[in-house]
């Protein structure tokens, strides 16, 4: 493991004084953590410096070439006012498998999971209080060669930021619409979409817009192929409830291999739940739907943990799931999770790291 060296800011910022209004990715907190990479040298320079702009080249290979990769997760206060994080390890070796697929050194998992640490214990007054809210965790590399043509850079910047976000669910856990696209396609078998690279949502964004127009919280992507399968939302993995047994697209080397999926699919397991990885038809499931079979549907993802799906639209046709209101399935797996995430549900699977 690298030494980590950490220059406190001399300016501290404002902390936010109403955690209500906090929302996502708007503010950020008073210091980062930065490592280095060279090609030949390795990683280096590990350090933790004031929150600050960086200063690239306009030929920097990150803008022209789109080698840039990141993660997602959140550090939580319990109720003791004690912090933890979840599955940070997790995060970050799924991290390097991205790096791997990208042409990107793989990460110094040891390293970045210290300075992870570090850098939320220096910055731990800004972790909010109040139920619901957290520090979300944004590790991200990107490359930073300084030249004009497509090769795999020399070197590299991993970074960490850190964010206090406010609760998903202000007003409760509604279930939102998803408009399924059938026209443009997000990933292929043997391209990028199993990483979590930034190619991916910008592939994502005019299908977002549109859906958005069309009063719709989010798109759900078929398989890039036939656009037959159902694969996942922009940003969740999708689980569709039968009963007792929960579906979900197997992994096939297009979809995001989900922490929060997985999780979900282990609690679940232990909660006395039947679980199906499969190849599962959209024309199936509004058929299901319709049938009365399918009786719920929920995105899995950091964000929002749990996020039931009301109603969905392909093709011109809208059809509404359940009675408007979160399922007692759906419902089961967020309360067992985040109560785990908070500290108020027994980890038996030993996914928190304690920090204070």
């Amino acid at each position: 493991m690298l030494p980590i060296s950490i220059t406190r800011s001399e300016t501290l910022k404002q902390k936010p004084t109403d955690e209500s209004k906090l929302g996502f990715g708007r503010i950020f907190t008073d210091h980062m953590f930065l490592m280095d990479y060279e090609l030949g040298r390795g990683w280096h320079d590990a350090r933790i410096v004031p929150y600050a702009n960086f200063s690239l080249d306009p030929a920097t290979t990150v803008f022209h070439y789109g080698q840039a990769i990141f993660e997602g997760t959140k550090c939580y206060r319990r109720a003791d006012g004690g912090l933890q994080l979840f599955r940070p390890q997790d995060n970050l070796a799924r991290m390097s498998r991205s790096a791997a697929r990208m042409g990107m050194p793989e990460l110094d998992e040891e390293t970045a999971l210290e300075g992870l640490r570090k850098l939320v214990e220096l910055d731990q007054d800004w972790v909010p209080h109040q139920d619901g809210t957290s520090l979300y965790i944004r590790p991200t590399m990107i490359a930073t060669d300084v030249m004009l043509g497509v090769h795999a850079a020399h070197h590299y910047l991993f970074y960490i930021i850190l964010d206090p976000v406010g609760s998903y669910y202000k007003d409760g856990l509604k279930p939102v619409g998803i408009y399924v696209e059938d026209e443009y396609v997000r990933a292929v078998r043997g391209g990028t979409g199993f990483t979590k690279c930034a190619g991916n949502y910008a592939a994502s964004i005019l299908a977002g817009a549109i859906a958005e127009q069309k009063g719709f919280s989010q798109v759900l992507w078929l398989d890039g192929v036939e656009q037959k399968y159902v694969e996942e939302v922009g940003s969740m993995n999708m689980m569709f409830a039968y009963g007792n047994k929960i579906v979900t697209p197997a992994l096939n080397g297009s979809i995001l291999p989900g922490i929060t999926r997985q999780s979900v699919l282990t609690l679940a397991g232990q909660l006395g739940y039947e679980t199906v990885e499969t190849k599962l038809a959209i024309a199936d499931v509004f058929a299901d739907v319709k049938s009365g079979k399918l009786t719920e549907a929920f995105g899995t993802g950091t964000a929002a943990v749990i996020s039931p799906v009301g109603e969905l639209c392909w093709k011109g046709e809208n059809l509404v799931i359940g009675d408007g209101k979160i399922g007692p399935v759906a419902q089961k797996l967020y309360d067992t999770l985040t109560g785990i995430q908070y500290g108020r549900v027994e980890d038996k699977n030993h996914w928190v790291l304690k920090l204070t």
